[in-house]
């Protein structure tokens, strides 16, 4: 909203300069986006002048010099193209140095051989209208060289608000007007409505309303106004809406916009002539009923839209737009002006709908008060009469009327202070709530409120009255406080710590935390090779995305940790190592109940058809680790770089896993595994396949992907310690050699299996394959290391365990032991 400062001015005026009030606006909950300046500049250099002559140019037939007082020393020369000017008038003149709106500045110049010496301005060439046809004429009383800014509001600061949904009373220049006086303590002038030249009387003649869908249209009022004049808006009028941003039209359309940006409340003039029959029937359009509106578009209608017709058809959309078939036209001399209610949400899906935004459904779908009507009627009926020198007809049609009167709602001092953490005295409190039109009277441990009509969809309780007293005393005057609450006691869940507990392990590896969009592509599960019949190409559809490119809900987090890594290549970091923690997006299996359930389902209760696991997802690029002079080259990342990182978090959960071979397509042949957890698969690991890697313009790239929602589950309870230094442990190494095809955690599984409770750890610590082990064969390394809890053991206990593992690789594997 574009609320011009001098039309501030006309109902409240701070001594602020417009920086201080745009702040205070600011802190109280009304935001200013912008300031910007409107109007001319050099305002100094634009004064009242009085044509004292207006002769034809020697050598041009369309000029005419001028000889002008400017009340400064002798009359000035000005040459005017104008056709209306004339010696006598009194007019806008501009001397030279002055800048106009559009960035002009003025000089001294000569045309066709004579040097005029400024300019008599038009309305446009001012920013007060837009009439170019001829020059502006001032009123006779106005003395030369006085300054044009005393006639006209020809430069003004202009406050771009942005409203809140729930404040459509500041849509409207009045209901900012109120909040500069509550926030400054300026004094507000009367409202606009509080005279009303209408009558009451139910019934208007020639003119009858119908509303069949009361749900939709909560009041609907009307008045009627004969022998209008239709013609230009006096200067005020078109100043006031060139400066909102609206191109004044004609009287009667331009009262119709001033009074919607005064009060925000909007309003439609009708030609009553062109109303078939005289009578406005409010009721549901018809499955394809067609009208034209008034931008020139013929529209397709349903059901879901309400409409206002008379007994030829439809006339206008509701609360949107008017129809072409009854507008106000020159030979219009009766209107009947509508102002009306509209449901908020009705509104809104219409003009979503039909894409059709305008200035009316901005304010109607955010739920304007029903007693708004009545106060237009009252500052449009004035101004039909002042303007269009219109007849107003006796009575008011009100169908609806302004809704119920809500109670008073208690404000309780002892409850502001413990709310707001500080004391604001009742006294205050009740200034506060006045200055904002709240009716306010004393009760024994407060105050009585009656919330005003334009406040009953926003303040309904008592903390909300509570926040009105706040962002009015001041928000930035609170103490930081806590607020006093018994018996809480902050902590994380349990799942929270846990995925703190994941984030610290992986940031203690050096690996930087990404978050990706939620959305991808249609094209991702082709260029990470999916089969047609692999869940993870069953993606869920966005009904309403906001690109292509998301418009399905991710399966997987490779897609996004890849796109962060070419993006971050593309920007010259070359060694990357990425986590993302995040959910994805699976059709639930046929079969399967949502988290959490237990039994049969009900009939009326149907588990949700998405699930949303949450995912860690990790990929390396690049390096191992940086290049130092010892080690210029480091190897590049590869699977078991992608492993020791799986590693790092997983024991640190000290959850029981494991990996076994695995195929993935966009994984590396040979290259890639499963991720079982507790006997279970919960994700892969492995190097990215180069064809996969080539979509994204990347080489080697390792990494897993995990569902923490089956680790987490998997975790075991509070940790118990042993004792690991009283008793020495005893380290042996031994090398076995089995088929290449054998898994080296298979082996590993066999050692702990067979050396039994002493068997502290083993490790694989070299691979050899070559001549010695054999075509086919594999040399493994392991070191082992026993320990007993309550002894020291013997190189014999020792001896015949390692006699046992020996004896068990050889019947389970087919290993044999080198020397």
């Amino acid at each position: 909203m574009r609320l011009p400062r001098f039309w501030l001015h006309d109902y409240c005026r701070p001594e602020l300069d417009t920086p201080t009030l745009a702040e205070r606006l600011d802190l109280s909950g009304t935001k200013v986006e912008r300031v910007t300046r409107y109007g001319v500049d050099e305002i100094g250099r634009f004064v009242v002048g009085r044509v004292l002559e207006a002769e034809p140019h020697p050598d041009a037939d369309r000029l005419r010099v001028c000889r002008v007082e400017v009340g400064d020393g002798e009359p000035v020369r000005i040459v005017c193209g104008a056709p209306n000017v004339a010696a006598g008038q009194s007019v806008a003149v501009a001397r030279p140095g002055a800048v106009l709106p559009d960035g002009r500045r003025l000089e001294a110049v000569a045309l066709r051989g004579i040097v005029s010496e400024g300019m008599i301005l038009a309305e446009d060439e001012l920013g007060v209208g837009s009439d170019h046809d001829g020059i502006l004429v001032l009123d006779d009383g106005l003395a030369p060289g006085t300054p044009l800014t005393e006639a006209l509001p020809i430069a003004t600061d202009v406050l771009e608000l942005e409203i809140t949904p729930n404040r459509p009373d500041c849509l409207g220049v009045f209901g900012v007007a109120r909040e500069v006086h509550a926030v400054t303590r300026a004094s507000l002038r009367d409202a606009p409505w509080k005279e009303d030249p209408g009558s009451f009387e139910p019934e208007v003649a020639g003119a009858r309303v119908t509303v069949e869908v009361p749900e939709l249209c909560p009041r609907f009022t009307a008045r009627v106004f004969q022998d209008v004049r239709l013609g230009p808006s006096p200067l005020w009028l078109k100043a006031r809406l060139t400066a909102a941003g609206q191109r004044p039209i004609s009287n009667v359309v331009d009262i119709t916009n001033f009074v919607m940006l005064l009060t925000g409340q909007p309003l439609h003039a009708f030609d009553l002539d062109r109303v078939a029959g005289g009578q406005l029937i409010v009721r549901r359009a018809r499955d394809g009923e067609e009208m034209d509106t008034l931008d020139g578009v013929r529209r397709r209608l349903d059901s879901d839209v309400v409409i206002i017709c008379d007994e030829a058809g439809p006339t206008s959309i509701a609360g949107i737009m008017g129809g072409a078939r009854s507008e106000v036209s020159d030979s219009t001399t009766r209107v009947l002006l509508e102002v009306a209610t509209w449901v908020g949400p009705n509104i809104q899906r219409t003009s979503t709908r039909l894409g059709l935004r305008s200035e009316a459904s901005a304010r109607f779908e955010k739920g304007l008060s029903p007693g708004s009507t009545l106060e237009a009627q009252a500052v449009a009926s004035r101004l039909m009469i002042e303007c269009c020198e219109a007849r107003l007809a006796p009575g008011t049609i009100d169908i609806g009327g302004p809704g119920p009167d809500p109670g008073p709602i208690r404000l309780r001092e002892a409850r502001v202070e413990r709310l707001l953490g500080a004391p604001v005295s009742r006294e205050r409190s009740a200034e506060i709530l006045r200055s904002l039109e709240f009716e306010v009277s004393d009760a024994p441990d407060g105050l009585d409120v009656l919330v005003p009509h334009f406040r009953r969809a926003d303040v309904t309780r008592e903390v909300d009255l509570i926040e009105e007293v706040a962002r009015i005393d001041g928000m930035d005057k609170l103490p930081s406080t806590l607020p006093a609450r018994r018996e809480a006691v902050g902590r994380l869940s349990p799942t929270q710590s846990l995925r703190r507990t994941v984030e610290d392990a992986l940031s203690g590896r050096g690996l930087h935390e990404v978050m990706g969009w939620s959305f991808t592509d249609r094209g991702l599960a082709d260029r990470l090779r999916l089969p047609a019949d692999d869940r993870r190409r069953r993606a869920i559809s966005l009904i309403n995305p906001m690109s292509e490119e998301q418009s399905l809900m991710r399966t997987t987090l490779l897609g996004s940790l890849l796109d962060q890594v070419r993006h971050n290549r593309a920007r010259g970091a070359q060694d990357l190592s990425l986590f993302e923690l995040g959910a994805v997006y699976l059709e639930r299996e046929a079969g399967v109940r949502g988290s959490g359930s237990s039994g049969p389902t009900p009939v009326e209760e149907r588990p949700t058809p998405v699930e949303e696991p949450l995912h860690l997802g990790v990929v390396l690029s690049g390096r191992v680790r940086p290049p130092t002079w010892r080690s210029p080259e480091p190897p590049g990342v590869d699977f078991f770089a992608a492993k020791s990182v799986l590693a790092a978090f997983l024991d640190t959960l000290r959850v029981p896993w494991t990996v076994e071979a695995e195929s993935e397509p966009f994984l590396h042949p040979g290259r890639s595994a499963a991720v079982l957890v507790a006997g279970e698969r919960a994700g892969w690991l492995g190097e990215v396949h180069p064809l996969v890697a080539a979509e994204w313009d990347l080489e080697a790239v390792a990494g897993f992907e995990i569902d923490l929602d089956r680790v987490f589950a998997a975790v075991p309870g509070d940790a118990r310690y042993r004792d690991l230094v009283t008793f020495p442990a005893v380290r042996e190494d031994l090398a076995v050699v089995v088929d290449a095809e054998v898994p080296a955690a298979r082996v590993v599984d066999v050692v702990r299996s067979a050396g039994g409770p002493t068997l502290a750890s083993v490790e694989v610590f070299d691979v050899y394959r070559g001549e010695q082990a054999g075509e086919g064969k594999v040399s493994l390394a392991l070191h082992l290391e026993f320990r007993a809890p309550d002894r020291t053991l013997t190189d014999e206990e020792v001896a015949r365990q390692r006699e046992e593992i020996s004896r068990a690789l050889t019947d389970e594997v087919g290993g044999t032991l080198r020397a």
